[in-house]
């Protein structure tokens, strides 16, 4: 893996540094390009200037912002730095808190932070505090020209980063509508028997893109010829009127 940002974790007066590397990576679906419908033939993005029409390359692309109609001021890497230098390079942590206070609409995108070189003894420290205390380690640094908060816990012997939204950057559902009447008792007893019929533990690799698989299946037999079948069947909406029927049979045929 390739480190995407190296800087310090700053515990108290202790700086760590560490590497920050991404935990996750773009799920793989098909690969799908986009083709021109009369011919078939394939369909390239380029950067075109406004002004010429000339399309231009990465190495004369610079950032700029548009402070009023027309005007740009352009941004440098040096620029970038100097908005807060500590917040550029530092991991700060703020507070510490239990993971259950998180709401997690907040969480975004999980890194791995890795010790630099002699940064063990200091790294464990931490991670081992965290292991002991229960809590988790909310922190605030600035990548990406803009500044993020993120929440650090111990998985197994790594400490992992999970990027997360500020409250601003969520969509308030004010306006959506949901309902305040409460379930009946016999459908909530019926329901809580399908919870306790379905419950186990959880084992990531139990899960898949199924999806993926069967867009293969039907890219496979229209490369022979054939004409792909549907699988399953579109749900319809249960009535009101047979949620009882309806849950007594999602219990017969989860067992």
């Amino acid at each position: 893996m390739r480190a995407i940002w190296s800087g310090s974790i700053g515990f108290g007066l202790v700086n760590i540094p560490v590497k920050l590397y991404s935990a996750s990576h773009p799920r793989e679906g098909l690969d799908l390009d986009m083709l021109h419908k009369e011919d078939h033939s394939p369909i390239r993005y380029a950067r075109i200037c406004r002004e010429d029409g000339d399309e231009v390359p990465y190495n004369e692309i610079v950032k700029g912002y548009e402070y009023k109609k027309g005007d740009y001021i352009v941004l440098t890497q040096e620029d970038f730095k100097k908005a807060d230098v500590r917040e550029t390079k530092t991991i700060d942590i703020k507070q510490f808190a239990d993971e259950e206070e998180i709401d997690s609409r907040y969480y975004e995108k999980p890194y791995y932070l890795e010790p630099d070189k002699g940064a063990e003894r200091a790294y464990a420290l931490l991670r081992d505090a965290l292991e002991r205390s229960g809590k988790v380690a909310l922190a605030k640094y600035a990548m990406r020209a803009r500044d993020n908060m993120g929440a650090i816990k111990p998985v197994g012997r790594a400490l992992v980063l999970n990027q997360m939204r500020f409250p601003a950057d969520l969509r308030n559902p004010g306006e959506l509508k949901f309902p305040g009447e409460k379930a009946k008792a016999e459908e909530l007893k019926m329901a809580m028997a399908l919870i306790k019929q379905l419950d186990k533990p959880f084992i990531p690799e139990d899960w898949h893109d199924t999806y993926t698989e069967e867009l293969e299946e039907i890219i496979e037999q229209k490369a022979k010829g054939h004409k792909p079948k549907a699988k399953g069947k579109e749900p319809k909406d249960t009535k009101v009127k047979d949620l009882m029927a309806t849950l007594k049979a999602s219990l017969n045929e989860s067992k």
